[in-house]
């Protein structure tokens, strides 16, 4: 059982803590948080009936500035231990790829030696990143961690979430269309409506 205005509450009082005493749970933004609540409890009546999966990670999309980052931050308490995630912004990846090259995507791409799963991970702000090279060597780096990712969630359920203000034909155009349709197998999509406030003015 669960108080949504509770829940709300909490939200906003450590949305204050963290971002400063303006953020605000904006009415019009309480259906996408309600979706992402009922996903971080499980809460699998709800969830049926609001079209999500429990077993497949989230894809929040929206305008900039709308609080996709910070609501997942605030979203964590709430998850089971088991699905807890980090959250690593596209561009700080692509940034490690081009000082350590294919090494650096190992964190993100396997287990560690007493892991059944992938460590859980949320990259944030996907295609604010660039087409970085290492050595000469080119690599969309996204696309080859998040392919590597779908591997392991079809082998062992491993999540992954992420944030962007793409357009599925943006992702596509970036990504390109193999990537885009493991995707649709991989996530829940959850969007801001697209003319929510810049919560950042």
């Amino acid at each position: 059982m669960y108080d949504l205005i509770q829940c709300y509450n909490y939200l906003e009082y450590h949305g204050k803590q963290t971002y400063g005493h303006s953020f605000k749970i904006q009415e019009e933004d309480k259906p996408v948080i309600l979706k992402l609540l009922i996903y971080a409890i499980r809460d699998k009546t709800n969830a049926l009936k609001l079209g999500i999966d429990v077993n497949k990670g989230i894809l929040l999309s929206g305008p900039i500035g709308c609080g996709k980052t910070s609501i997942m931050h605030l979203l964590k308490p709430f998850m089971y231990q088991k699905y807890e995630y980090k959250i690593k912004t596209c561009r700080e990846i692509s940034y490690e790829f081009a000082k350590q090259g294919y090494e650096a995507l190992q964190p993100y791409t396997m287990k560690a030696m007493n892991q059944t799963r992938l460590s859980g991970f949320c990259f944030d702000d996907l295609g604010a990143e660039q087409q970085i090279k290492h050595f000469g060597n080119d690599c969309n780096v996204m696309a080859e961690i998040l392919i590597s990712r779908y591997e392991n969630f079809i082998e062992n359920n491993s999540i992954t979430h992420l944030t962007t203000n793409l357009s599925a034909s943006e992702i596509e155009k970036h990504y390109g269309n193999r990537l885009r349709s493991r995707m649709r197998n991989m996530f829940n999509l959850v969007s801001f409506e697209s003319h929510s406030l810049d919560k950042r003015k």
